[in-house]
């Protein structure tokens, strides 16, 4: 961290990276201690940002309509990326009641019931997916044979996306969140050619529906209303890129941090019913980002924290320091899979913009890691942990490679 003056005033300016492992960025951290509201400066964007960090502050600003997303639009606004990853049609990118609208046709289409269908499809695969490891032998790669297969595998399953195409998307949404400044060309092409295919797919499925959840958004009705043409399509390609790529990164992160918190690990294989509410923590739990993602803006002057936030700031929260808040949880940074979530995780958001897609989520990181510890009983690193290699380009932190013995 350095610090420049600004406005008269001490602005730390942070490149948002924090590469060792799964450790909680040292910098966020000491933010949410001694300056829990504070203006910082980010890597990319005009102007500097108000960083929000601790728990009841977070939750605050999230579900407060004075803090608009709406008004990013047409703004270079501060970020941690060379481009900005949202497209302007994106519900990431509404307020209400603008949002409240696609959220109710999103809900229509989007069901738990139509995700718990998938379960006996998603066991299956992750069986088939597991058998190849085991057909491989040890040592085997947990990222190749299960977390780069099974969520993108899964989305496109709902959304019945042909196979061949599947590649190219994964590519396109690896691209689209590399925070190097060499990339931004590539990003601003990979999002360009994702939302070019989204358009065509979109385009088609509204003229012939089928049984799938694309169909499924583009004739959802409430009333009269639906999803404009511009809507489905960038809301599709939103739900391939977050149902997919967390996912992908939470099962490998997952399993690091399994099979480097051995009691935990025999926990999960004596008692594989608790499964579900080890999921809640290890979410809670584990750093599984860089940084921060999308601000709002301020629409009028507003109080936060004891600190006013004038109108037109931008404002960053920090979901990953309010899930270690000591003011929110008690012994925040244990893992404690007997935890009781009186107070929810912020790991797939707060208030209007909480995560579309948390209901699938929790489906396929239950598949996953129940499936793979009860494949391998006795599932162990093939490498020190220290020789775990982990991503340094993308807003995402997961390993790169995970070898596994059994």
């Amino acid at each position: 961290m350095n610090v420049r003056t600004h406005d008269r005033e001490a602005v730390p300016s942070c490149p948002f990276r924090h590469d060792e492992a799964l450790e909680p960025d040292p910098f966020l951290t000491r933010m949410r201690t001694e300056a829990p509201v504070a203006k910082v400066r980010l890597p990319y964007g005009e102007g500097d940002a108000w960083l929000v960090t601790r728990h009841n502050d977070v939750r605050a600003v999230t579900s407060d309509r004075r803090f608009s997303r709406a008004a990013l639009i047409g703004r270079d606004f501060p970020r941690i990326t060379p481009a900005p990853i949202a497209q302007r049609e994106a519900i990431n990118l509404m307020d209400p009641p603008a949002l409240h609208r696609v959220r109710r046709l999103v809900a229509k289409a989007f069901t738990t019931p139509q995700v718990e269908a998938l379960r006996p499809w998603a066991r299956r695969t992750v069986d088939d997916l597991l058998d190849a490891m085991v057909e491989h032998g040890p040592p085997a790669d947990v990222v190749e044979h299960l977390a780069d297969r099974l969520p993108l595998m899964t989305i496109c399953e709902l959304l019945a996306i042909p196979e061949p195409d599947r590649p190219a998307l994964r590519r396109w949404a690896t691209t689209m969140m590399s925070m190097s400044p060499a990339d931004r060309d590539a990003a601003a092409d990979a999002k360009a050619r994702m939302r070019a295919y989204f358009d065509r797919l979109t385009a088609a499925r509204r003229r012939d529906p089928g049984d799938d959840l694309v169909s499924a958004l583009a004739t959802a009705r409430a009333g009269d209303d639906v999803l404009t043409d511009a809507e489905l399509s960038v809301l599709t390609m939103l739900l391939v890129v977050t149902g997919h790529d967390t996912t992908t990164y939470e099962i490998g992160d997952i399993t690091y941090t399994l099979l480097t918190h051995p009691e935990h690990l025999e926990r999960l294989r004596s008692r594989p019913e608790s499964l579900p509410r080890a999921i809640e923590e290890l979410l809670r739990y584990i750093p599984f980002r860089q940084g921060v993602g999308i601000p709002r803006v301020a629409l009028e002057d507003v109080e936060v924290g004891g600190v006013t936030i004038k109108a037109g700031d931008a404002v960053h929260v920090s979901y990953l320091t309010a899930n270690r808040d000591g003011l929110a949880y008690e012994r925040p940074d244990e893992l404690d899979f007997d935890r009781e979530h009186t107070v929810p995780h912020l790991t797939f958001g707060h208030g209007s913009h909480h995560c579309l897609g948390s209901h699938l989520a929790r489906m396929v990181l239950q598949m996953a890691v129940g499936g793979l510890l009860a494949r391998f009983p006795t599932l162990r690193l093939a490498v020190p942990a220290r020789d775990v290699r982990w991503n340094t380009v993308s807003i995402w932190r997961y390993p790169l490679a995970l070898p596994v013995t059994w």
